[in-house]
């Protein structure tokens, strides 16, 4: 009997520890599925992280060369008005210099009518 009572607590036990051995794997299973869920979960978002990261670089590099060309044109569209003032002030100038001309011609005629006038009438008299 009481050989019996320790066969039967040996396959007891016996069955406790497979029963143990087999949750422990089990636990482990679980546990590694749920690990690569989350590193696959992870992977995802730093995959899309670098794929946005790598726009974004593009679209750095895009809008620096656009900048770029624009500050060109500016500097060019600057230039073309500097210049386009300044012909109108040569503009003004000449303008200036000519009623200046213009003037002192109308003086002149004067002068000379005047002067004409004067030996007309002294021929007169």
């Amino acid at each position: 009997m009481l050989s019996r009572l320790l066969k039967e607590h040996h396959v007891k036990q016996n069955e406790r520890k497979d029963l143990q051995e087999r949750r422990r794997r089990e636990a482990i299973a679980a546990a590694t599925c749920l690990t690569e869920a989350l590193v696959d979960h992870l992977n995802v978002g730093v995959s899309q992280a670098y794929v946005n990261q790598r726009k974004l670089d593009h679209e750095v590099k895009t809008l620096q060369v656009q900048a770029s060309q624009f500050s060109k044109q500016t500097a060019q569209w600057i230039s073309m008005v500097e210049g386009f003032n300044q012909a109108l002030k040569e503009i003004g100038d000449v303008e200036n210099w000519a009623r200046s001309i213009e003037m002192d011609m109308r003086t002149i005629a004067t002068a000379l009518e005047y002067v004409h006038k004067g030996h007309l009438q002294s021929a007169t008299s």
